[in-house]
Parts: C-alpha cells; structure tokens; sequence
C-alpha cells in the first residue's frame, strides 16, 4: 500500500465526525492514502447528519463544500452504469460501483454486511471495517497517525488521550492497539 492507494469511504463512515476527522486527516499531505467517493455517498452523508444528528442544514452544507475542496480528486462520477452489473446489497451498489469506477481496492465500511466477499471478488475489491483499515495505517507509518491525533485533540482541546477514548466509542479495536503501542492510559468515558 502507498499514498496513492485509492479507498472509498462509505457514507457510515463519513457520518461519523470522529472516524471522519481522523480519515481526512490521514488523506492530507503527507498522505496515507487517497480517499473516493461519489456525489450519492456525499448526500447521504449529509442527509444523516441533518435528519439523525441533527445538524443545522448550513453547518452540513459547510462540511460537503469544505471536503469537496480539500479532495476534488476524491469524487468519482459515471458509476452508475456500473450499479445494475453489482451484486452487493441492493442499497450499497453505488458504493461497489464507485469503488470501480474509481479504481479503488477497498470499501471502509461499518456495513460489512453489504459487501459480501462473493460479489467483491469478481472486481478485485475488498471492505473492511474501519477499525481494521486505521491499525493497517497505524502499522504503515505510525508517526503520522500519531501526529494527526495529536494535532486533532489539540483543536478539540482535550489530550490526546481523551482523543482516542473518544475514537474508542466507533473503532475500539484502533483505539486500544494505539494506546497498548504508545502506552497511553486512557480515560473511561462511561457515564
């Protein structure tokens, strides 16, 4: 894997203001990776943080038009003459088909479920969980990911610590593999 190793980022990923500040964090120079998406997961990102987390409209359109800046070469368009061949979870076909059309290898999702390996194959894609794809990060250039939660925490005014016990409420895996690599303490939230 390089920097130019395109990954799509599914919108359940994006949704997530956590897990979203990290990947675009780590897409910036110097990169771990190049993100992809298309114009469908951006809507739907959008329309949950506006209708289940309650956004204010302006603020969620503030989001989509600073994202689309900082990675115009992120979106992906012509995929939809690719959504009838897919065979993945009827909902998440433009998500595969992105992948396609966009030459990426990988899916980050949450939704494992939609990307069954069996219709992965046939394209050379595989999805992952986006605990597992931060650790293969972490295992890449831990420095970066490092610097990037500490630099995130620190616009956030919390430790890095708070930062990734936080992080740890999405992708506990990454969490606890960071601070058992670094040896952080980190604080129990609960409560």
């Amino acid at each position: 894997m390089n920097a130019n190793f395109r990954v799509v980022l599914d919108a359940c990923v994006l949704a997530n203001f956590g897990l979203c500040d990290l990947f675009l964090a780590l897409a910036e120079t110097p990169r771990l990776y190049q993100p992809v998406w298309n114009r469908e997961i951006l809507d739907e990102v959008q329309r949950t943080v506006v209708g289940k987390l309650g956004w204010p409209e302006a603020l969620s359109k503030s989001w989509r038009e600073a994202v689309e800046s900082a990675f115009p070469e992120a979106l992906v368009t012509g995929e939809e003459s690719l959504v009838a061949v897919c065979a993945n979870h009827d909902k998440d076909r433009h998500v595969l088909a992105t992948a396609i059309r966009g030459h990426a290898e990988l899916i980050v999702t949450i939704n494992l479920r939609h990307f069954p390996p069996e219709a992965l194959k046939p394209w050379d894609v595989s999805a992952c969980h986006p605990a597992d794809y931060l650790i293969t990060l972490y295992s890449l250039n831990a420095g970066v990911v490092v610097a990037r939660l500490e630099e995130i925490a620190r616009k956030r005014k919390r430790t890095p610590e708070q930062h990734v016990a936080l992080l740890g409420k999405s992708v506990p895996a990454f969490a606890a593999h960071v601070a058992e690599a670094v040896g952080w303490d980190l604080p129990d939230l609960r409560g």
